[in-house]
């Protein structure tokens, strides 16, 4: 039978798909969503943890740290169930203390991107000047990350966005660092302080990696769930949003829950619901960036 050039590109996609890893990593190219682990966090072991994000047909993951194992381990353990590292959660002091150490596990992993994810009280600025400091550090840690291969990029709360006359801690935060570091913006958090997801998504068009993906429940309402719900099941208005996310050029839509009851439940039903809202140019963005 004469070999057509179609017949040979199937041909030469099946012998690659037997190869170790290209499986994981073109389900992963395969749709622009990820866990946030810290969803998962009470869940017994990390081999159920992530059992349960494959279960859920999801095949990234956002890590936290070094999730308390080796990074031999980790990497065993995602190749096991198929899943890609897109990004971790690296603590500011981890990162000022041993970047260097930071950046060789994840290399190690196979993930590029570190994200600062959360300032405890005693690290927050307090004014103006304070933000545009850190702002400073953070670009200058982008540029030593970007040297080693790595991206880094910065997660918000709530307390970023307190006004000082007329633009926020993050405003500030990022137009000091330069253009090395990047936003993953919660919005969730954006809603509850007050300000427009979408128009958020706006103001950080080109510098947005991702967004974590959850939702805020009615007032009032989930109180032990720490108020939040379910993607699409909340009061976020995610006909705005997402449209948003793809058009500032996000690459990744991290589902997330901070408190859920039950997160085999919130990481399947959010990534769902991902699925079936996400826009063509979201799916098409996340083709561009992973060819």
């Amino acid at each position: 039978m004469r070999m057509t050039p179609s017949l040979l590109a199937a041909g030469v996609l099946l012998m690659l798909s037997a190869l170790p890893g290209f499986a994981q990593e073109s389900a992963a190219r395969a749709e622009p969503i990820a866990v946030q682990m810290y969803t998962l966090r009470n869940v017994a072991s990390l081999e159920e943890q992530l059992k349960l994000v494959h279960d859920a047909g999801i095949h990234a993951v956002e890590t936290v740290g070094t999730q308390n194992v080796s990074a031999a381990e980790l990497k065993q353990l995602l190749g096991r169930y198929q899943i890609t590292p897109v990004s971790t959660h690296a603590q500011l002091a981890d990162l000022r203390k041993d970047l260097d150490g930071v950046v060789a596990f994840n290399q190690a992993i196979g993930n590029t991107v570190l994200v600062v994810p959360y300032l405890a009280e005693d690290q927050r600025p307090r004014d103006a000047a304070g933000w545009t400091a850190l702002g400073r550090e953070l670009g200058d840690l982008s540029k030593r990350a970007k040297a080693k291969g790595m991206t880094l990029a910065y997660h918000n709360h709530d307390f970023e966005l307190v006004d000082f006359e007329g633009k926020t801690g993050l405003d500030l935060l990022f137009d000091a660092a330069g253009p090395d570091l990047k936003a993953e913006l919660d919005v969730a958090w954006v809603a509850r302080a007050g300000y427009d997801p979408a128009a958020m998504l706006g103001k950080f068009r080109g510098r947005v990696f991702a967004i974590h993906a959850k939702d805020n429940a009615p007032k009032g309402q989930a109180a032990d769930e720490g108020g939040f719900a379910t993607v699409g099941k909340g009061v976020l208005d995610w006909n705005a949003i997402l449209p948003a996310a793809s058009a500032a050029g996000v690459q990744w839509y991290i589902v997330e829950h901070d408190q859920p009851r039950d997160p085999a439940a919130v990481i399947k039903a959010g990534a769902d619901y991902l699925r079936a809202h996400l826009p063509a140019s979201a799916k098409a963005q996340d083709m561009k960036e992973n060819p």
